[in-house]
């Protein structure tokens, strides 16, 4: 009798395992994945491919949380990307605020040389003005960064290597970390003024790309950050959460 009680209880298991995952997230939050699974997700901050060189504290799974009214508005920018062989991929949504300190607090430590690709032109101690903030909309689940991808999609690149040398984020696409995403000219998380959304130090196939996510995007209501091409809001912010971001 013992196996069959075993089978029961993990079949148990399983069953309630998205539930308790759906039950964590305050009331008004969901999993993007759980609302439109076509939409691609590249989590960089549950990785070690962002300009911090590592895992931020929060980030327990590489799921997009988003309050409801987000994800059901990123769901009606994707079919209509769908039309055009496009897709959504993610690349941070909603922040814990121990995540939005960490990034304080790495801003202000000394320079390490290992994440400069991310910020080439620029001083680290300078990121506080207009890319790094002691408060974020991503952590209201209002914010949500991302960028097209082709469908069908690409094979997806190999595992991010933390120990090979990459070129700039303003650097050709082939000289960037390995992504599948359009070009846009510059990798995400790029503090440069070549990510300003209107930047004319791209290519017109680049400024292409940009405008085709950029009018998606506001024609379901997002507002694009216009230092960053990869950044959009959507309604009001209102609290800030520090709940971590556990499997889904």
């Amino acid at each position: 009798m013992r196996k069959p009680l075993l089978l029961v209880a993990l079949t148990l298991a399983a069953l309630a395992s998205p539930a308790a995952a759906r039950d964590a997230l305050p009331p008004g939050f969901v999993y993007l994945g759980n609302i439109d699974p076509s939409i691609v997700q590249d989590m960089r901050y549950a990785g070690g491919d962002n300009f911090t060189g590592g895992r931020l504290p929060g980030y327990d799974a590489g799921e997009c949380v988003l309050r409801r009214d987000v994800a059901l508005a990123l769901q009606k920018v994707q079919a209509d990307l769908a039309r055009q062989h496009l897709s959504l991929k993610t690349y941070d949504c909603y922040r814990p605020t121990r995540a939005v300190a960490a990034m304080a607090r790495w801003a202000q430590a000394p320079e390490d040389g290992r994440t400069k690709r991310f910020y080439p032109a620029l001083d680290k101690r300078t990121l506080f003005s207009g890319y790094i903030s002691s408060r974020s909309a991503h952590s209201t689940g209002t914010a949500v960064d991302l960028t097209l991808v082709q469908v069908p999609a690409a094979p997806p690149p190999p595992p991010f290597d933390s120990r090979a040398a990459f070129g700039p984020c303003t650097g050709t696409a082939a000289q960037r970390a390995p992504d599948t995403s359009l070009d846009m000219g510059t990798s995400f998380d790029c503090f440069d003024n070549k990510s300003h959304t209107a930047s004319g130090a791209i290519t017109a196939e680049q400024k292409r790309a940009r405008g085709v996510l950029l009018a998606a995007m506001r024609a379901q209501g997002f507002k694009n950050y216009f230092r960053e091409w990869w950044h959009f809001s959507f309604g009001h912010p209102a609290q800030a959460y520090d709940f971590p971001i556990a499997p889904r």
